[in-house]
C-alpha cells in the first residue's frame, strides 16, 4: 500500500510539473520549485527523471551567464505533450484523411469549424462578465482556456510610445489537445484562431504553434493605445 501510494504521488507530481513546464517554458528549477512548492533537490530528481524519460528537454536559460555550469531551462517533448493527455491522435488523424478523401477539403473545413463552435460557445459564455476591453478579455480567455486543459498564460508586450506605437497581449497556449493531428489538418489551428478574434471582438493573429514544431501556441491580441490629448 505504501509503494502505491508513493507511485501515485509521484505521478501527481511528475503531471503539476509537466503543466508549470507546459504553461510557462522554458522555465528553471528556480522557477518550478516556487511553482510546486518542493525542495530544488526533490525538483531537480524529478526533472532528471523526466529527461531521462524523454518528456522534457533543457535549453541554456536566457539572461546573463553566470560560473559554474550554464544554467538550464526546461521545455515539453513531443512526448511529454503526449503524456498530459491521451488524445487519440491516430484514430483522429486517420479519420480527417478518410474525411478530406471522401469529402474534399471542405469538408475537413467544416469540420474543424464545427468542432471550435463548441469551444467557442463554452469560452463565450466564461467570457460573459469580462470587461470589454481587449486586455481583460484576454485575462478571461485564459481562465476559460485553462479550464479546458490548454495550459494557457498572457503577458503584455509591444511599445506604447513613438509613431509605431503597438501594444497588446501575448496569449500562449503551452498544450494542445490536437496538436500532433493539428500538424496535417492546419485548419483546426486556423478555426481556433478565428475563434478568438470572434471571443474577443478583434482581430488576433497567431504567431507560433505547437503543431508546427515551436514550444507553445502564440497569439497576438492587439489593445489600443490611448494618446494623450495635445
Amino acid at each position: 500500500m505504501v509503494n502505491a501510494e508513493a507511485r501515485a504521488e509521484e505521478s501527481r507530481t511528475r503531471d503539476r510539473l509537466l503543466r508549470v513546464v507546459s504553461q510557462e517554458g522554458p522555465v528553471s528549477v528556480t522557477t518550478l520549485v516556487e511553482r510546486v512548492g518542493l525542495t530544488e533537490t526533490a525538483v531537480r530528481r524529478h526533472v532528471e527523471r523526466l529527461h531521462a524519460a524523454g518528456l522534457v528537454a533543457s535549453r541554456d536559460a536566457a539572461g546573463p551567464r553566470r560560473r559554474g555550469r550554464p544554467a538550464k531551462a526546461w521545455v515539453l517533448t513531443d512526448a511529454g505533450h503526449r503524456a498530459l493527455a491521451s488524445d487519440y491522435d491516430d484514430l483522429a488523424g486517420e479519420a480527417l484523411g478518410f474525411l478530406r478523401r471522401t469529402g474534399g477539403e471542405r469538408a475537413v473545413q467544416a469540420f474543424a469549424e464545427e468542432r471550435v463552435a463548441r469551444l467557442e460557445a463554452r469560452i463565450a459564455r466564461a467570457l460573459d462578465a469580462a470587461p470589454q476591453d481587449a486586455s481583460a478579455r484576454a485575462g478571461a480567455l485564459v481562465e476559460a482556456l485553462n479550464a479546458e486543459g490548454y495550459s494557457a498564460s498572457a503577458r503584455p508586450v509591444g511599445t506604447p510610445e513613438g509613431p509605431a506605437a503597438l501594444t497588446g497581449v501575448q496569449l500562449c497556449q503551452g498544450h494542445c489537445p490536437v496538436q500532433h493531428v493539428a500538424a496535417q489538418f492546419p485548419e483546426l489551428c486556423e478555426a481556433e484562431t478565428e475563434a478568438f478574434s470572434r471571443v474577443l471582438g478583434v482581430h488576433v493573429q497567431r504567431l507560433a504553434t505547437l503543431a508546427h514544431g515551436d514550444h507553445v501556441c502564440t497569439t497576438f491580441v492587439p489593445t489600443p493605445t490611448e494618446r494623450p490629448s495635445r
